[in-house]
């Protein structure tokens, strides 16, 4: 079969959703039975080989097809038996169609989103409307998406676990200010859905009894940044000097913090997969999250999971106590079996198997 896929997250800064989507394009790529013909909605960057570019910026693109089902893009899409867009959004098409939905954070709290968000929120329920099935990422996912999204077509089907560099323990820190001390890293956009400031709560709490920990934030500006900000500024001095706010990592640099951190710090509010667990278990550090949304499904029994739904910090500062004293005692042996759960050969032939599904249920 020929499958028009997305591969516009590709482009640009490599989020979680550009990890998932390149595992997937690589792993159905291998598929003996399967042509892809990738594509991108995007009037500024430039296609690799064997890219289509559709001729519509994406900004425009956000805006048009969150309101009408015009431009069609099958003239743009090849002769392909199906659209898979890997990125919340599958454009206008006559064809079978399958989109990946990775969280329903977006559905569920349109208030909190941002404007392009909330269109390609409308973008995807019109194309539900259409007929188009939904691939999510976890069972919490997929629950989720039956409920906002009105439909049945929904297939769960997980992601493989990320590529996992050896970072050998005399790798000198790419973060100068980090070489020889101890702390706990969170690594992810500073979005609302993160909850970064809990976590910054929970870091004043604890760090008192750990004078040594060092708290370090390592990701992009996201929707939240202006408020990590301010909980940063309003924290007295001692806990305030010992935060380390790099903004985006490129993949050593987070390889190096996964590798030598006491602690992985994962406080969100939702998660439709949750790659830095399973990049935390196989670099054999242990894991503090919150048990929501899929995580509990990614992390079976290779993390400390807080299940609070009043989201006290100083709950969360308790789990990250008892894993920093005692080492993660059972979390690193236990991380590295729960990685091996995941493989995207089996992410591959799943999806294929989808793709069969879909297109038998629209002849």
């Amino acid at each position: 079969m020929k499958v028009a896929i997305d591969a516009g997250p590709l482009y640009g800064h490599r989020t979680g959703v550009a990890v998932a989507a390149a595992g997937m394009i690589e792993a159905v790529d291998d598929e003996t039975d399967v042509e892809l013909l990738p594509y991108l909605v995007s009037g500024r960057a430039t296609p690799q080989a064997g890219h289509r570019r559709l001729p519509l910026p994406g900004i425009v693109a956000s805006h048009v097809w969150s309101r009408s089902d015009r431009p069609n893009a099958d003239r743009w899409l090849g002769d392909a038996d199906l659209v898979h867009g890997t990125n919340y959004v599958v454009p206008p098409t006559a064809m079978p169609a399958v989109v990946s939905v990775y969280d329903c954070w977006f559905l569920r709290h349109a208030d909190q989103a941002t404007p392009i968000v909330r269109r390609a929120g409308r973008t995807l329920r019109r194309a539900v409307d259409r007929g188009a099935w939904v691939h999510a990422t976890s069972q919490a996912t997929a629950d989720e998406a039956r409920e906002l999204l009105g439909t049945d077509r929904v297939t769960t089907v997980f992601l493989g676990a990320p590529e996992s560099p050896d970072v050998p323990a005399e790798a000198p820190s790419p973060v100068v200010d980090l070489a020889g001390r101890r702390f706990v890293v969170a690594i992810g956009t500073e979005e609302r859905r993160k909850d970064l400031p809990l976590l910054l709560s929970a870091f004043e709490h604890l760090v008192g009894d750990h004078r040594d920990l060092v708290l370090v934030l390592a990701g992009a500006p996201g929707d939240d940044a202006a408020r990590v900000t301010d909980v940063i500024g309003g924290m007295g001095a001692f806990a305030r000097e010992r935060v380390r706010r790099l903004g985006p990592v490129d993949g050593p640099t987070k390889a190096w913090l996964l590798a030598h951190a006491a602690a992985l710090a994962y406080p969100s509010r939702d998660e439709g997969f949750g790659f830095p667990v399973l990049e935390a278990n196989a670099a054999g550090t242990p894991v503090v999250a919150m048990a929501v949304g899929s995580i509990p499904e990614v992390a079976g029994d290779a993390a400390v999971l807080v299940d609070d739904p009043t989201r006290q910090p100083i709950t969360f500062a308790e789990a990250l106590d008892g894993v920093l004293r005692d080492g993660g005692a059972g979390l690193v042996e236990a991380g590295r079996r729960n990685v091996r759960r995941f493989r995207w050969t089996t992410t591959a032939k799943q999806l294929v198997e989808l793709y069969r599904t879909a297109i038998e249920a629209g002849r």
